[in-house]
């Protein structure tokens, strides 16, 4: 597994234990990655908006909705949107990132084996 994969699964992690801690060392760490490019920034502004909205518990955020309701089939039908999404020629740099980290995101959360298994602590 590609580092930054492996850095998404243990942000992914930290974020469904409410770990905002440990989520933020892990955002960083994706951060320098990615790095500062339009793409880098794209990716970074998906997952700082990804812990904003799970500090502030938006309940409207995608994200809360997802770790709230370990919502596999709405997660699968996310994840084939935004891949398509990026299948576009004409998104810009930014907008690849941004959906990238989405991807990456959402193929992290179905990878979990306790998703959706009532009574489950991610």
């Amino acid at each position: 597994m590609p580092a930054r994969e492996m850095r998404m699964e243990m942000f992914l992690r930290a974020l469904m234990k409410r770990d905002f801690t440990r989520a933020k060392g892990h955002l960083d760490k994706l951060q320098k990655i990615v790095g500062t490019d339009e793409w880098g920034m794209g990716y970074g502004k998906a997952i700082n908006g990804f812990i904003s909205a799970l500090k502030d518990n938006d309940a409207d955020a995608l994200i809360v909705q997802l770790l709230s309701t370990h919502d596999r089939e709405k997660a699968e039908m996310l994840l084939k949107h935004f891949e398509n999404i990026l299948k576009h020629e004409f998104r810009d740099e930014y907008e690849k990132g941004y959906y990238t980290a989405w991807v990456e995101f959402l193929r992290a959360y179905l990878s979990q084996k306790m998703l959706g298994v009532k009574g489950a602590k991610g």
